[in-house]
C-alpha cells in the first residue's frame, strides 16, 4: 500500500492478507513511531516485547504465503492496557509495590485476540490500579496528550487513546469503570466502546483471583467503528466457566439505516453543566442530523429520578468495588474516619469514604435502587434506539496528578478542580456524564465529532438498550459517514 499511516485496523488486516504489506513491515513501522513520537514525548507505551513480536510477524507472514489463516486479526501487531494480564508480561498495574511481578496467564479478551492471529507486541500506560481520569504512575510516569503535550489523555485508559492518536498501533484493549474508555477517547479523538456487563470475559481460569466487581468491563478502542465491531466480535462471549452451557448471540443493529434510528439527546444537565467548548460540537452534530431530515428528541427523558440520586449511587457503587483492592486492615480504618464525618457531611467526598467500607445491607438497598433505574431505561430504549450524551463537560484538562500516596488515602477533600465555561468545578465531576451507562450496566460507544475551536478533540457518548452494542457502533460508523470520523492530531518530535 502506498501509505501505511493512520490505517484502520480493518484495512491493515485486507492489506497483510493480500501481501501488500507484511506483518513484520507494519510492526517496525509502529516501533519506529514509538521512538520518534513517543519516547520521551507522550510516553503511550510503556513496554514493548521486541524480539518475540519479530519472530511471531515473521512466522505470520510465512504462514500467509503458504495459503494459512490464523483467525480474522492474522498478523496484526496491537497493544494492549497495562492493566490487563498478559501472559510473560510485566503486570505492574502502576503501582512500585508489583515490580517485578509477571503475567502468568493471558486475560480471556487477550486470549481471544491472540488466538484471532493477534500479535501483541506492547502495553499502554494507564494510572495506578486505574484510580484516576488521568493516567500517570510513579512506575512509568505520565502520558500526554498528543493534540496538546501539556493536557492529559484521560484516565485509565489514556495511554491506550493516545497511543490510537498517534498511530503506534491501529486497535487497543481497554477497560472501562468509571468512564476509563470513553473518556481517553473523547479526550483524543478516536473511537471507544464501552460493553453491555457481562458480555465480555474477564474471569481467568484458577487459581487466578475470581472476585469481579459488578461495574468493570473490559472493550476496545480503535480509529473506526468497524474496528470496534470487529474486536467486539472476537472477544464478547460467556465466562469460561459458563461456556459449556452458554452462548452470547448479540442482536444486530436496529436499523440499517441512519434516518430510521429515533434519537434522543441529554446534552447538558444543571447538576453537571457542559462547557461550551464540547456543547457547540454536540449541538452542531444535532443540527446536521436534523438537516438532514432524522428526528432528535432533545425533551425524552427515561423515567429514572434527578440526576445527583444516580450520580450518588453509582459513585457510591463504584467505591465499593474498588474497595475490593484495598487490605481488609485499611478498610477497616475507614470505617473509623466514617463515624467520625457525622451524617450531615454527605459531599463526594465524604461518600467515598463510606462506599469503601459498606455494610452488605447498604450495597443491597443501593443495587435494588439500580435495578429499578434499569427497568426504566429498559422502558425509554422500547421508544428510542439511542440516547446522546456528552463523555465529559470538558475538553482534556491540563495535567494535574495526584500523587499515588494521596491516592490510596482516599483524601475526603480532592482539592483538584476543572474549569466549565471558567468555573472552577469538582474534579470528579468528570464522572457525571458516564456514571449513568455504567450503573445501569448499558453499552455506550464514543465516537468523535470534530474539534473545538481551540483545537482540542471533541466525542459523543451513544447510549443504547441493554445488548444493543451493534446498535451503539452501527449508528457510530453510520455518523462517521455523515460527519466525518477520526482526524490526526499534528505531532511533533524533539528527536
Amino acid at each position: 500500500m502506498d501509505k501505511i499511516e493512520y490505517n484502520s485496523a480493518s484495512e491493515l488486516i485486507e492489506a497483510l492478507q493480500k501481501r501488500i504489506i507484511s506483518s513484520r513491515e507494519l510492526l517496525e513501522y509502529y516501533l519506529l513511531r514509538i521512538e520518534k513520537y513517543d519516547v520521551n514525548e507522550i510516553n503511550s507505551i510503556v513496554y514493548l516485547d521486541i524480539e518475540r513480536a519479530i519472530k511471531q510477524a515473521e512466522a505470520a507472514d510465512a504462514a500467509i504465503v503458504k495459503g494459512e489463516n490464523w483467525g480474522r486479526l492474522h498478523g496484526l501487531p496491537m497493544t494492549v492496557k497495562e492493566l490487563i494480564e498478559v501472559k510473560n508480561f510485566p503486570w505492574i498495574e502502576g503501582d512500585s509495590r508489583n515490580i517485578g511481578r509477571i503475567g502468568t496467564v493471558n486475560s480471556p479478551s487477550v486470549e481471544a485476540l491472540i488466538q484471532e492471529g493477534a500479535i501483541v507486541f506492547g502495553l499502554s500506560n494507564s494510572p495506578q490500579y486505574g484510580r484516576d481520569v488521568q493516567t500517570y504512575n510513579d512506575v512509568y510516569g505520565i502520558t500526554s496528550n498528543p493534540w496538546d503535550l501539556t493536557k492529559t489523555p484521560g484516565g485509565s485508559s489514556g495511554g491506550s487513546a493516545a497511543a490510537l492518536a498517534t498511530d503506534l498501533t491501529s486497535l487497543e484493549l481497554g477497560s472501562d469503570i468509571g468512564g476509563s474508555i470513553r473518556t481517553p477517547a473523547h479526550y483524543c479523538g478516536v473511537y471507544g466502546h464501552k460493553p453491555t456487563l457481562g458480555i465480555i470475559p474477564k474471569i481467568k481460569p484458577l487459581p487466578s483471583p475470581q472476585i469481579q466487581d459488578d461495574l468493570s468491563v473490559v472493550g476496545p478502542l480503535s480509529r473506526s467503528a468497524k474496528d470496534l465491531d470487529l474486536a467486539l466480535s472476537i472477544i464478547a462471549g460467556p465466562e469460561y466457566h459458563h461456556s459449556e452451557a452458554w452462548q452470547l448471540d448479540l442482536p444486530n443493529p436496529r436499523h440499517t439505516s441512519l434516518s430510521n434510528y429515533r434519537i434522543a439527546a441529554w446534552l447538558d444537565d444543571p447538576l453537571f453543566p457542559v462547557d461550551d467548548a464540547v456543547s457547540k460540537k454536540l449541538r452542531m452534530t444535532v443540527e446536521t442530523l436534523r438537516s438532514n431530515g432524522i428526528a432528535v428528541d432533545e425533551t425524552a427523558r427515561p423515567a429514572i429520578g434527578i440526576f445527583e440520586e444516580i450520580y450518588r449511587i453509582y459513585f457510591s457503587l463504584l467505591m465499593a468495588g474498588t474497595g475490593l483492592e484495598m487490605p481488609y486492615e485499611y478498610l477497616q480504618t475507614l470505617g473509623v474516619k466514617e463515624d467520625e464525618l457525622g451524617l450531615e457531611q454527605l459531599d463526594i467526598g465524604a461518600n467515598r469514604f463510606r462506599s469503601a467500607a459498606i455494610r452488605h445491607r447498604d450495597w443491597l438497598i443501593l443495587n435494588q435502587r439500580r435495578h429499578q433505574i434499569r427497568a426504566e431505561w429498559s422502558n425509554f430504549f422500547n421508544e428510542f434506539d439511542i440516547m446522546l450524551m456528552p463523555v465529559t463537560s470538558i475538553t482534556a484538562p491540563e495535567h494535574n496528578p495526584i500523587s499515588v500516596t494521596q491516592n490510596d488515602a482516599l483524601p475526603i477533600k480532592d482539592s483538584r478542580k476543572i474549569l466549565v465555561n471558567g468555573e472552577e468545578r469538582s474534579y470528579w465531576e468528570q464522572l457525571g456524564w458516564i456514571s449513568m451507562a455504567t450503573m445501569a450496566h448499558l453499552p455506550a460507544t464514543v465516537a468523535p465529532i470534530g474539534c473545538s475551536e481551540i483545537g482540542m478533540p471533541v466525542g459523543i457518548q451513544i447510549v443504547g438498550p441493554y445488548l444493543g452494542d451493534r446498535t451503539t457502533i452501527d449508528f457510530a460508523q453510520r455518523l462517521s459517514e455523515l460527519i466525518g470520523g477520526f482526524i490526526p492530531p499534528i505531532l511533533s518530535s524533539k528527536k
